[in-house]
Order: structure tokens, then sequence, then C-alpha cells
């Protein structure tokens, strides 16, 4: 059962999937061609890039960290390409530091993962003058302080002793917090 795709879509459905998790990548590919889109799916920066080079499609969701690289090179291979695609970045590792370099380079929204199609379509086609409604599960304070330290560990290329001097923390309780889970 395919629902009738919607005036913003009917123009152009052209859309790419840039996801290195496959399973996902067509699982939500799937959702969106019932919801009118024409997906094609890229598995890695290198193919995101050649699908914008080749082909620009109108919409794109792009995850965020992917094995071969950053998302954001899709991004801004997109905009290169077709300054006028729709883009959402998709990621696993919500922080706001990545959120704002992902708008600035040219994504219109920024979600977290889980996501599903409905949440994509709606970020895809919001209008800029709409405010997106409050998240109906905001992160914990916990939890945005393990995404910070997680953050600045990768960006410390996961050195502990550097982690740990840039956030004036002891070594051993940052081995610590990272030992364990992620606090939900």
């Amino acid at each position: 059962m395919t629902d009738a795709p919607r005036p913003e879509i009917a123009r152009d459905p052209s859309l790419v999937i840039c996801d290195d998790d496959e399973a996902f990548a067509r699982r939500l590919g799937r959702a969106m061609e019932r919801r009118g889109f024409r997906p094609e799916i890229a598995l890695s920066v290198a193919e995101g890039v050649r699908i914008a080079r080749e082909s620009p499609p109108a919409f794109a969701v792009v995850d965020l960290r992917l094995e071969d690289g950053n998302g954001l090179d899709v991004v801004e291979a997109l905009r290169e390409a077709r300054p006028d695609a729709r883009i959402v970045v998709l990621t696993g590792y919500g922080a706001i530091a990545t959120a704002v370099a992902a708008v600035k380079m040219g994504a219109i929204d920024y979600l977290a993962k889980p996501a599903d199609a409905d949440d994509v379509v709606g970020a895809l086609l919001a209008g800029g003058e709409t405010r997106p409604p409050p998240p109906e599960n905001p992160m914990s304070a916990d939890r945005v302080r393990w995404e910070h330290i997680q953050r600045v560990f990768e960006l410390c290329d996961r050195n502990v002793s550097e982690t740990a001097r840039r956030l004036n923390m002891h070594r051993r309780t940052l081995q610590r917090i990272l030992a364990k889970r992620s606090p939900k």
C-alpha cells in the first residue's frame, strides 16, 4: 500500500540515504519509498559523494559517522552539486557541536537515532518558518555529560590521558566513566 506522494515529493522524489548500517539503510529506504520517495542507498562516504556528483538528489539522509569518514563530506558535496537539496543528518552520536557543524554546512535538520521514517519525512519537508516540537524523550543530564565526554575522547583520538587533561579530570575517573555503558 503506497500513500499518494505529497506535492513537495512529487516534483522530484530522488533521495539518497547514506548510512553504513546496511540493514537500517535498506529498511529506511523501503519506508521512504512507500511515502513517495525514490531512494538510492550509499553505504560509504565515497559512494555518497559519487551519487551527489553524478546525480544529485533533491533529498538526502546522511549518517554523521561512517566507516570511511565523516558524513559532513557528503553534505558538502551535495550542497555544491545541488544547493536546493534538503538534507537531514541522522546520527547515533548526538552532540551540539556536530549539529551546529551540520547546519552550517547546509543540512536543514539533525535527528538522533533511532528516528523513524515519519520523523525523517517531517524533517525533510518541514518549512523553515516552523519550529520543531520539543523532543518526546530528551536526553538526561547524565546522558548529555556522557555524550560530551565521548565527543572530547573522540576528538583526542581516543587518548585517555589527553582527554582527562582537557576535561580537567583525573585519568582513572575518566577510565571508569568510559568503561560504563551510556546512561539513558
